[in-house]
Formats: structure tokens, C-alpha cells, sequence
């Protein structure tokens, strides 16, 4: 008899051939690879854990980082406290993806297509928001990488940006063996490239030792700096087994979750430490600040260009699981084509933020793309244990688990649920709720979402099974 995939559960032999197609065969094989969220059968897995720590090192050395890091300095934080709050959101936010990231080896599936498990149908939710914030980051990202190669090679800004979205789309088009090569050759460019700015901070840029913010206000200052730290590794969450998809089912699951966790954490917490240290040179113009920092000539361009290539590195990945998204929503477009796309409506995006005050269009753009996040990780984790523990220790049989759909309503009723709990705790500069108010300006949303999604999913899933 025929298996039923993830892609809608439809047999092997009627299954959308756009899902499907060529995989690539070996570490190096930089062809194109047109496979989407079909899994990966174990005869074409290959490669090792250690890739995971290159591919989740490499993307996060960017100037999107950097520029996070300023916000707890001009939140009146002072060095400690705002590097303290960096590190807590981080290692938080990074554990959920690098757990995540070990479901890839033994499924061969990539993250939304596993989410359907759970979701069942109305997976369609969290794919078009996954899809939305593969576009959303594009722009955030491809913010500073394109200011940086319009002032490497004196373009206008709209030119510089351009070029960075074509060249990240296509990227993004060859697909998963290519982003992974590329990480690790920028694992060493961008480490020695954030190494140089570093040791310039320390030549001549004075730490801010003391802070504006005291009380209650420095302890709001606290949360929502740490809560930004958190949002940016959770982002890597519904992307996490996107990258480990094509890793053997043999491989160390406990290899996998610290190569990627240490990726994450190491750094993250780097390039937003410098962004503590620099933030009186490093703004909301943080490419122009690299560019000063280094004293122009060949060390600012060498700066500039690792700005473009550190965004390039990271919006591949973007545009890489936004196509996978868009598909696990049903959307029948070649995967390469929807890669494409990704890159190609975050291109407008850059431009709105570049139009106006970009430090509050930039914050409110990250927090609001991950808000959705830590509901959705709650909901497929429940799921994945309460599968785990019906299988009473067998190996992961991906057509038999799809061949038990859960109902849609119970994960979207959590998922709604979590997020409207969120809203009274949430801080950006369009909307303080109520909560995040009177807590001065803690924005704990993050983790009341993850806490509600549990509290209402958990019971629901294990009444389903109960009747099972």
C-alpha cells in the first residue's frame, strides 16, 4: 500500500509533484534544489551535526544583532545589566530551536511540514504567519546589509538593497546544501569581520558603565531587553529541522541540540555585546557607524562588505523556509519559486522601514513578527510528546503519525487563546498593553503566550488520545 507524507496526508502516488523533486546528494552539491516539503527518505540523508553549529553561527552575525543590542543602553540600562538581560533572553529563546532542530534527523521533514501533526488543517495559521515573518525579517535584515553595500559601492540606498535581495533570493533558490556551504566558509569571514569591530570598540569606545534607568524603571528595562534577545533566537524556532532535515536518523539527537544551541547563543550574544558596548557609535545608521568605527578605507570596506554578506547569509535562510511555509500552507509553487518571492515582497518592505523613524519601525516590526511564536512552539511540542509517548519508545514512523491527524480546532483554539492573553503584556512603541504598563515596560508576552498554550492545549490533546 502506498505512504502517506505530511503534505496533506495524500498517497505517495497522488501527492503534488511540486512537493516533491531533486534533492541534493552530498555535502558540495550546489545544484538546485527543487525539493520542498516532502520528506527526505533516509537514502538521501547525509552529513553530520557539526554543520548545525556553522549554519545557526554564521546567519546571526549580522548587523540586525548589533543594532538590537543598542536598545538596552538607550532603555537606560547600564553594560551589566543590559549584557546580563542579552544572555538570560537568549539561552532561553535558543533552547526551544535547537530542540526542535533534532525532530529534522529523525523525520526527515522541515518544520511547518511537521507542524501539520498537530494542527492538522489549520496549520494554514501559523504557515501564512511563518511565511509573513520569512518576508518581515528579509526586511529587517536586508535593512542594514543593503545600506552597507549602497555605501561600499556608492550606490543609492533603493540600488544597494536591490542587489541584496537578488542576491539572497537566489541563494535561497539553490537551497539547503548551498546555505549550509556558505555558513561555513562565513563562519570564519564574519567571526574575523565582528572580531575587528570588536577590538576597535575596545581601542578607543568607553563602556557605558552606569544607566538612566533605576527602580522599577531599570527592571522593565530588563525584561523587555531580555525579551528582545529572546524573540530574535525563538525566531529561528519554526525554521529549526528546515536545516536537519537532510541529517541521517542516526545522528547523536544530543550532538544536534548543542552544535545548535551553542551556534545560536555564541552568537547572538557577540554581535549584541557589541552592540551594548558600541551603542553612542553604533545607532540606528549602524552601517555607517562600522564604516567610522573602522576608519573607512580597506578596513571599513572589508566592514561594509561583511555587513552585506552577514545579511545575505541569514535573509537565504529566510527565503529558504518562507518557501517551505508557503507550500505546507498548500500553496502549489516549485519551492525555488517561492523562495524567489520571499525576497521579492521583502524588497518594499526595507524601504517603508528605511522611510522614517527607522529605530521604532524596526523595533515594533521584531516583536511583532515572533509574538505568534511561543504558542505555536508549545502546541507542537505537546503534540510531539504526547505521540512519543503513545509510541511507547519506537522510532518515529512519520507516515504512520500522519495517518493519525489530530483535529484542527484544539491547536487553533490554543494558538488564538495564547496570543489574546499576550496582548495586555506586550510593549512596542505602537501599543503598550496594560499590563506591560504598570510593570514598566516589562514585556513578559513571550512567556505568558507559551504558559496559556500549554495550560489550554495540553488537556485538549490528552482527551483526544484519551478516546483514541
Amino acid at each position: 500500500m502506498p505512504l502517506t507524507h505530511v503534505s496533506g496526508g495524500l498517497p505517495a502516488d497522488s501527492r503534488p509533484a511540486v512537493f516533491d523533486g531533486r534533492m541534493p546528494a552530498a555535502p558540495g552539491d550546489l545544484r538546485v534544489e527543487s525539493h520542498g516539503i516532502e520528506p527526505v527518505p533516509e537514502s538521501n540523508r547525509y552529513g553530520g551535526a557539526g554543520r548545525l553549529f556553522t549554519v545557526w553561527f554564521a546567519p546571526n552575525l549580522t548587523m540586525t544583532g548589533v543594532f538590537t543590542g543598542t536598545v538596552g543602553i538607550a532603555l537606560g540600562l547600564d553594560f551589566t545589566a543590559a549584557l546580563t538581560a542579552v544572555v538570560l533572553g537568549t539561552v532561553i529563546g535558543a533552547v526551544p530551536t535547537a530542540y526542535l532542530g533534532t525532530w529534522g534527523s529523525l523525520t526527515g521533514a522541515g518544520q511547518l511540514p511537521l507542524a501539520r501533526l498537530a494542527f492538522g488543517r489549520s496549520v494554514a495559521v501559523p504557515g501564512v504567519l511563518q511565511w509573513l515573518s520569512s518576508v518581515a525579517w528579509d526586511a529587517l535584515i536586508g535593512l542594514f546589509g543593503g545600506d552597507a553595500l549602497a555605501r561600499l559601492c556608492g550606490w543609492p540606498f533603493w540600488l544597494g538593497v536591490l542587489v541584496m535581495m537578488v542576491a539572497q533570493g537566489a541563494l535561497g533558490v539553490l537551497g539547503y546544501e548551498a546555505i549550509h556551504r556558505l555558513q561555513i566558509i562565513m563562519t570564519f569571514v564574519l567571526a574575523a569581520a565582528f572580531a575587528l569591530i570588536a577590538w576597535r570598540l575596545l581601542d578607543g569606545v568607553p563602556v557605558a558603565d552606569s544607566g538612566a534607568a533605576h527602580g522599577a524603571d531599570k527592571a522593565g528595562a530588563f525584561v523587555l531587553t531580555s525579551t528582545i534577545a529572546l524573540s530574535l533566537s525563538l525566531s529561528w524556532a519554526p525554521y529549526a529541522s528546515d536545516f536537519s532535515r537532510y541529517l541521517p536518523r542516526t545522528t547523536s539527537r544530543t550532538r544536534m541540540f548543542w552544535c545548535t544551541l551553542l551556534g545560536l547563543v555564541v552568537s547572538f550574544v557577540a554581535v549584541q555585546a557589541i552592540g551594548l558596548w558600541g551603542a553612542s557609535v553604533l545607532t540606528d545608521q549602524t552601517a555607517a557607524g562600522v564604516d567610522e568605527l573602522l576608519g573607512g578605507g580597506a578596513l571599513g570596506a572589508f566592514g561594509l562588505l561583511a555587513v552585506a554578506l552577514a545579511a545575505l547569509c541569514s535573509n537565504a535562510m529566510n527565503d529558504y523556509s518562507g518557501s517551505l511555509a508557503l507550500q505546507t500552507v498548500g500553496v502549489r509553487i516549485p519551492r525555488p519559486a517561492a523562495a524567489a518571492l520571499a525576497a521579492v515582497l521583502g524588497f518594499p518592505l526595507v524601504l517603508w522601514m528605511h522611510a522614517a523613524d527607522t529605530t521604532a519601525r524596526f523595533q515594533n516590526v521584531l516583536l511583532f513578527v515572533g509574538y505568534w511564536i511561543p504558542g505555536f512552539v508549545a502546541i507542537v511540542v505537546v503534540d510531539w510528546l504526547a505521540r512519543a509517548r503513545a509510541r511507547g519508545g519506537a522510532a518515529v514512523d512519520l507516515a504512520a503519525e500522519t495517518a493519525r491527524p489530530q483535529p484542527g480546532w484544539p491547536p487553533l483554539l490554543a494558538f488564538a487563546v495564547a496570543f489574546a492573553a499576550a496582548v495586555p503584556f506586550m510593549d512596542t512603541s505602537l501599543y503598550v498593553g496594560p499590563v506591560a504598563a504598570a510593570l514598566h515596560g516589562a514585556d513578559l508576552s513571550y512567556y505568558v503566550a507559551f504558559l496559556v498554550a500549554l495550560a489550554v492545549y495540553a488537556p485538549l490533546r490528552l482527551r483526544a488520545r484519551g478516546r483514541a
